[in-house]
């Protein structure tokens, strides 16, 4: 099986590469401050892992979208902790 990296295009693989990288300094930065900073990277790691042989276009950018949804929501999570705050258009 080609690895991720050759069966895509380049500036896709990259910007998935991207992703990973930092979906894994959140789950870092969210368990040193859980104390569960394993559980989370291995949890991360399962998920990409889990699709990394995923050759359909769409399916790739719905992953890749889920992931960076992920991404915004604990940042805006953390921008509403750290200014008191409330930053989404819900009650």
């Amino acid at each position: 099986m080609p690895s991720l990296q050759t069966a895509l295009p380049p500036e896709l693989a990259n910007n998935v590469i991207r992703l990973y990288r930092e979906c894994l300094r959140r789950a870092k930065y969210i368990g040193n401050q859980q104390h569960n900073t394993q559980l989370l990277v291995d949890m991360v790691r399962q998920q990409f892992k889990k699709h990394m042989h995923e050759t359909d276009p769409e399916k790739i950018q719905k992953l890749k979208d889920d992931a960076a949804r992920g991404l915004l929501n604990h940042m805006l999570f953390e921008a509403e902790k750290m200014s008191g705050r409330k930053f989404s258009r819900g009650s």
